[in-house]
């Protein structure tokens, strides 16, 4: 029984560890049978990389430090050799250093630290659609991951916010621009999940708490539910859904006063 990403070619980039937002999104394409490209950032996190290569029967993993213009443009020419085309390319990618995460955004934020969460969370999707959408000759899907934060003040998330409203803009953007060509370009907005990158981020457990008590749903979003979303929106499935952040949050963010008690049928 083939999937609805049957043959799709697929780069995923952003794998920490296999609770990472972006090992569900593989873990639901590889099963809906698409061709997985996995990246890493740094020899620190190659072997966990590699490990879910393995698991996901990925054909390639690749060395991607997306601050790097080289390693960028070597991952494209990877890809290339290897494929000659590109379908999908996911970016699960998001940092700020950790001091700019802890107390209040003015008490914290750094010029040099806002450049770098900008740089790496925001431009860094600009950068691989730039380099990725030559290959996509066929047209495409191009996926980013952002949170609430973008559009709301959340304590604890500080210079992430403006570096995810930018990511959200560069979404609209590249749909506007990219659209044309049959390539789409969306986000998804994932409520808290507990990962590595997640736990830089103070006060992160109570954000979690908040949440899974306030969302309609009474609970916290898992990694595959995220994939699943992901993985519908970069099919053929959604072919005429682009330029949209779609919310895989439990609901949290459409109340108006989380945490207040809402009357049940």
């Amino acid at each position: 029984m083939n999937g609805f990403l049957d043959g799709k070619r697929a780069l995923i980039t952003g794998i920490a560890s296999p609770r990472s937002i972006a090992s569900g999104i593989a873990e639901v394409m590889h099963g809906q049978g698409a061709r997985l490209a996995l990246s890493y950032a740094g020899d620190k996190l190659k072997s966990r990389v590699e490990a879910a290569a393995e698991e996901y029967s990925a054909e390639l993993c690749l060395p991607l430090d997306v601050t790097s213009d080289d390693e960028i443009v070597q991952a494209r020419q990877a890809i290339e050799a290897h494929w000659g085309g590109i379908d999908i390319v996911v970016h699960s990618i998001g940092f700020a250093p950790r001091e700019l995460l802890k107390g209040g955004f003015l008490e914290s934020v750094t010029r040099e630290g806002f450049g770098i969460a900008h740089d790496i969370s925001a431009y860094s999707f600009a950068a691989l659609g730039k380099a990725f959408y030559p290959l996509m000759s066929d047209g495409g899907a191009l996926l980013t991951l952002s949170y609430l934060g973008a559009e709301r003040a959340l304590p604890g998330y500080n210079v992430m916010g403006p570096a995810k409203a930018s990511l959200e803009a560069s979404v609209r953007y590249m749909a506007a621009e990219l659209g044309p060509r049959g390539i789409r370009v969306n986000g998804v907005s994932a409520g808290p999940i507990k990962t590595l990158a997640a736990a830089g981020i103070s006060g992160f457990r109570d954000m979690l708490n908040a949440t899974s008590e306030a969302s309609p749903l009474r609970r916290n979003v898992e990694p595959v539910e995220v994939g699943n979303t992901a993985a519908f929106l970069c099919s053929d499935l959604a072919s005429g859904i682009t330029g949209e952040i779609i919310y895989v949050d439990a609901g949290y963010h459409i109340q108006g006063m989380p945490g207040a008690e809402s009357r049940s049928p």
